[in-house]
């Protein structure tokens, strides 16, 4: 006989156990901390930025004076003897295994949990940074930088997606503020973090500093258990059910059932991308958008990277990674936090993003224009931190404009495409064009001011999509999920018909 008394071993008193388990976890990891973990491991992908531009990872090649006494190089310019093209190109390396690897990625979530795969491609970053301080050559390390960009590739394509479904629906665009506010803040404190790292323990401690503490979130990646992401079925398998109703089913009704469930679809992952593609780039809204962000990006990339050493060109700055690092911090906080809370206040539909994305940058260009023809260094980083603020507002806005104007399954897809193609046509050839601009004109101020001048390109791009018919698509079914739906309800009439 079967003792009452005696659960230990009782289905129910398990089941029980594990609700009572996940319902701890879930309370430990509510949605503030987990976007919390998102916008920390972005902080130190941007670091990384931040770290290979810095003067003192970066350095300077060798120079010579009118007598021919010639300096030694400092950093990785110095000690592998790379001259400005060679040197735009190592910062571009790293966009070459993003670019690969970002649709992959982003294709690879329809087969396997999204989070999981952020925990590979974080790995495979830290990995990379560690091979990136021990490289010996230029093409050593321009090799790493490839395998650093397949690395934040899973992050970049699937992390905004959580944020988005996470965030209370009235701060959607304040929670993606915090988590691109970590672009600026990164960079700004890679200059820093490298510039004082290069100049008293080498260049190469600086990637090994960054990789230990990437590590730690390498293994935390594998211990959470993420939310359900919108548009997604869930990947793990499911057990069988052992509740009342199906035992008491007869043999007779599981007969019936099975053979009148519909077998899953199992299509071509390759053609199911293709269809996914079609999708995603039939939509204008989303076309327009990535132009002027690739417009936008391609200023902001020699930005970042040229910035440092515009400074001391144009203004002879004794500590141009200190003042660019603390002025972008800055700027980049109010900036990108600040556009988030006018859009959330505006009320975000897709024609207002598109405002304040024009606004901000017309006015961004203007200001940092006027900077750069200042010729005293004050009156310019005073007019440089306004354009800094305006220029850093369209960070979260034109990221919810990717994730809303797609259905929810689209969405990775969407970021994956978005990134790869503002990187492709935007920084990633803007660091050597600037370089070899630079190398022919010879003239700081000139070569910055022509580049600052594309931000007006940018904005009137932006301005288009004011006029356009734009549609919020984020709360869409997909078919995916319409097909389950139709699937369950089968089941249902199923199980309903008398035997």
């Amino acid at each position: 006989m079967t003792k009452h008394g005696d659960q230990r071993d009782s289905p129910a008193v398990t089941a029980a156990a594990e609700a009572s388990s996940s319902t701890a976890t879930k309370r430990f990891w509510t949605p503030g901390r987990f976007v919390a973990i998102l916008c920390i491991v972005n902080l130190i992908n941007y670091v990384d930025r931040g770290v290979i531009a810095s003067n003192g990872v970066n350095g300077s090649s060798r120079t010579c004076d009118a007598k021919g006494l010639c300096s030694a190089g400092t950093g990785i310019q110095g000690e592998f003897r790379l001259s400005n093209f060679q040197d735009g190109l190592l910062s571009s390396a790293f966009m070459v295994g993003l670019l690969v690897a970002s649709p992959i990625f982003a294709a690879l979530s329809k087969r396997f949990t999204p989070f999981k795969l952020i925990g590979v491609g974080l790995t495979v970053w830290t990995l990379a940074a560690v091979g990136c301080g021990f490289s010996y050559n230029f093409w050593m390390i321009a090799v790493f930088r490839m395998f650093v960009g397949v690395g934040e590739a899973s992050f970049i394509s699937l992390a905004a997606p959580y944020i988005d479904d996470s965030a209370p629906a009235a701060r959607k665009n304040l929670w993606l503020g915090l988590f691109y506010m970590c672009i600026p803040a990164g960079v700004a404190l890679g200059y820093v973090f490298g510039g004082y790292v290069g100049n008293h323990l080498g260049w190469r401690w600086a990637f090994y500093i960054e990789a230990i503490a990437m590590a730690f979130f390498v293994v935390l990646s594998f211990c959470i258990k993420p939310p359900q992401l919108k548009g997604f079925a869930a990947k793990e398998s499911k057990k069988p059910s052992t509740s009342i109703e199906t035992v008491a089913l007869t043999h007779a009704e599981a007969s019936q059932i099975k053979n009148v469930t519909p077998k899953p679809k199992t299509q071509n992952l390759v053609v199911l991308f293709g269809k996914d593609m079609k999708a995603l780039f039939s939509e204008k809204v989303f076309i327009v958008n990535v132009l002027g962000y690739i417009t936008y990006n391609f200023v902001i990339g020699a930005y970042s990277y040229w910035g440092p050493k515009a400074g001391f060109g144009i203004y002879h700055m004794k500590n141009a990674d200190m003042i660019f690092g603390g002025l972008t911090i800055i700027c980049g906080i109010i900036g990108t936090l600040g556009g988030s809370y006018v859009l959330d206040r505006i009320n975000a539909t897709l024609q207002n993003t598109f405002k304040l994305l024009a606004a901000s940058t017309l006015f961004g260009a203007a200001f940092c224009f006027a900077a750069f023809c200042m010729k005293n260094m004050y009156a310019f980083i005073g007019l440089f931190a306004v354009g800094e603020i305006l220029i850093f507002a369209p960070q979260a806005p034109v990221n919810f404009v990717c994730l809303h104007c797609v259905r929810p399954n689209l969405r990775p897809l969407s970021m994956a495409s978005s990134t790869v193609l503002i990187h492709i046509l935007g920084d990633v050839p803007s660091s050597p064009l600037y370089g070899k601009m630079q190398d022919r004109l010879k003239n700081w101020r000139t070569s910055t001011l022509i580049i600052t001048s594309i931000l007006f390109l940018a904005a009137i791009i932006w301005g288009i999509g004011i006029f356009m018919n734009s549609v919020d698509r984020s709360n869409e079914k997909s078919d995916d999920e319409v097909e389950e739906e139709e699937k369950l309800e089968t089941k249902a009439d199923n199980n309903s018909v008398p035997v």
